[in-house]
Parts: structure tokens; C-alpha cells; sequence
């Protein structure tokens, strides 16, 4: 029986999580523990990500994590995202988030008043390099100046392009384009892209190609669909994949998965949203889909097409949330998902 811990984190990730865990005990048959992190556990605890839950991260198999409130830099000095302090204690490597509006064509999106249409039908994997970049958290003020280290080893760039390469084996994916900005970042991403070409040569099967991940922006938008899996840095990969997630809905469509040797945490890729935060209309379907990538990790990929499917009916029958244009509230939409999945089941 895998272990999974739970973190509902702040603000929406305390509504959207436990439908996400209702819908992995649906399906599936876990041990479950639950653990706190971030601002609020912070303000009742004095620390982002207590001792008490590393350790039930330890014990884990997988984590389910929600969302977290970040404090200004000017608010708390010395802090540490719980998020990517996980990533680097259990060596999470491999950020995977996919883009898909499950071939239904448009889907409306609302950020405020602000509405936005998905392409037409997409499909695409972005895949970051998840330790190292900008975001080691390496930074000095010297004066008046504030410098920012930025890291790409040869290990950890062949280590991501072999697991996407992988990936694409056994997910019948045909293409990966690597995103760089080697024009410019000459050293560090030169050996990025080096570090990728060098392992492409043991997939014969799999084009490849490289563009710049300023012209690879236009193109998402653009073109979408001339994309099958993006493999990139950690920073780029982080911009890129909030963009592309306008094209499918928002950011409440886009779930993702973290992934380790022997271990994986699996989030929503949306903040903890506190403008909306107990008001009970946040969107669960990046959560939902999050689950589904945790049945695709343990090899029981029918029941994450399952979930995907019912997520699909619940947009096409408009039993969604305001942000995808539909009246029902948070807990609402998690009632729907469980009635179609217990119809498919």
C-alpha cells in the first residue's frame, strides 16, 4: 500500500486538496497522513516546513501538495520556500506539467474581467530541469548591488534530457524541442543544450530540435500544437508553463508532478490565490488532474484517463467553477467529478 502525505498548504489549497484526496481514495487504496507548511503554518508554528512534516515526507511514498502563501522579501528575512526545500531534500529532479484541454477546442478562461479562449487542441508536455538554475536560492547583496548565482551542472542536464527522452518512449511522444537561451547565457546554458544532444544521440526515434525560449513564447502561442514535449531549465520552464496554461483554461486546468528516484510530489501549478481564498469558488481541477498524474506514476494509468475524462465531461456539460465561466462553488464541482467517475468505474 503506497504512503501518501498531504499538505494543504494556504489560502484555496485547503479547499481544493481534500477533493483531491476524496477522489484518490475513490480510486485507489493509500495510506494517508496529513502534515502542515507554509505562511500560516508559519505564523502558528515559527517555521514554513516543520521538522515534524520532513520527517512524514520521509515516510512517503508520494506527496499531495496544495498551495502556499509567500511572504514579501521585505516581511520575513531568510525564508525558505517549503516547496522547493522539498524539491532539494528528496531530490525531486524532474518537473512535469502537462498542457492539454483534453481535445475539446476552446475552453473559456476569466482572469478578472479579463477572458481568455484556449487554442485549438492541445497537447504538449513541458518538462523542467527541477535543482538548479536561478532558483538554488544563491543570492548576496553586495552595497548597492544584489547578485544571483545561477547553476547547470553536465550531471543534472544529462539526468533530465535521458528522463525526457524516456518519458517520451513511454508515452508515445515523437518530438522534444529543448528551450535555452545559449545566444545570450553562453556557458551555462551551452551546456544545457550540449548536455541534451549528447543523450538525443541514443534515441534515433525521437526528433529534436532547440529554440530560444524567447521566440519558444511567441510560438506557444502561436503554434501550440507544433509542440510534443518541451524540455528546459528550471526558470524558463516555471514562466513557460503558467503561459501555456492560458491556452487550456488557466491556471485551474494545469496540474503537475514533481519526480525523484523512489519518490514524487504531485501540485497544482496555481498559487494559493488569497483574493478568493473562503470564498468556496476556487477551480479543483488542477488538484483533480494532479491525482490523476499520481495513478500514472504507479502504473495505473486507466484510472488517471478516467479522472481526466471526468474532468473533460464536467467542461462540456459546464459543471465548473466562475473561472471557466460556471456557477458552481468548489465543493459543488468535486461532487460531479465523483458521480461521473463512480458512472465510468
Amino acid at each position: 500500500m503506497k504512503k501518501v502525505l498531504v499538505i494543504e498548504g494556504d489560502g484555496i489549497g485547503k479547499e481544493v486538496v481534500p477533493i483531491g484526496v476524496r477522489v484518490l481514495e475513490e480510486l485507489g487504496n493509500f495510506k494517508i497522513d496529513f502534515g502542515e507548511a507554509g505562511y500560516e503554518c508559519y505564523k502558528k508554528n515559527n517555521s514554513f516546513l516543520p521538522d515534524e512534516t520532513i520527517e512524514k515526507a520521509k515516510k512517503a511514498d508520494i506527496i499531495l501538495f496544495g498551495a502556499i502563501t509567500s511572504p514579501k522579501p521585505w516581511e520575513v528575512k531568510n525564508y525558505k520556500s517549503p516547496i522547493i526545500t522539498l524539491r532539494k531534500i528528496f531530490n525531486l529532479y524532474a518537473n512535469v506539467r502537462p498542457i492539454n484541454n483534453f481535445g475539446i477546442g476552446r475552453i473559456e478562461g476569466y482572469l478578472g474581467e479579463y477572458k481568455y479562449l484556449s487554442a485549438k487542441n492541445i497537447d504538449f508536455i513541458i518538462i523542467r530541469e527541477n535543482t538548479e538554475c536561478l532558483y538554488v536560492g544563491e543570492e548576496e547583496e553586495r552595497e548597492d548591488k544584489a547578485v544571483a548565482k545561477r547553476v547547470i551542472t553536465r550531471e543534472a542536464s544529462e539526468r533530465i534530457a535521458k528522463f525526457s527522452f524516456e518519458y517520451a518512449k513511454k508515452n508515445k511522444r515523437k518530438k522534444i524541442t529543448c528551450v535555452h537561451k545559449a545566444n545570450v547565457l553562453r556557458l551555462t546554458d551551452r551546456l544545457f543544450l550540449e548536455s541534451f544532444y549528447n543523450v538525443a544521440k541514443n534515441y534515433k526515434d525521437i526528433e529534436v530540435e532547440d529554440s530560444l525560449v524567447d521566440s519558444t513564447a511567441l510560438k506557444i502561442i502561436l503554434n501550440p500544437e507544433n509542440f510534443d514535449i518541451i524540455l528546459t531549465t528550471n526558470m524558463f520552464g516555471d514562466i513557460l508553463s503558467d503561459e501555456a496554461s492560458a491556452l487550456i483554461g488557466g491556471l485551474g486546468l494545469a496540474p503537475s508532478a514533481n519526480i525523484g528516484e523512489g519518490k514524487a510530489l504531485f501540485e497544482p501549478v496555481h498559487g494559493s490565490a488569497p483574493d478568493i481564498a473562503g470564498k468556496g469558488i476556487a477551480n479543483p481541477f488542477a488538484t483533480i488532474l494532479s491525482v490523476a498524474m499520481i495513478f500514472d506514476y504507479i502504473n495505473e494509468k486507466e484510472k488517471g484517463d478516467i479522472i481526466r475524462e471526468s474532468v473533460k465531461r464536467c467542461i462540456l456539460n459546464k459543471k465548473v467553477t466562475p473561472d471557466l465561466g460556471g456557477t458552481l462553488k468548489t465543493e459543488e464541482v468535486g461532487k460531479e467529478i465523483l458521480k461521473i467517475i463512480r458512472e465510468l468505474i
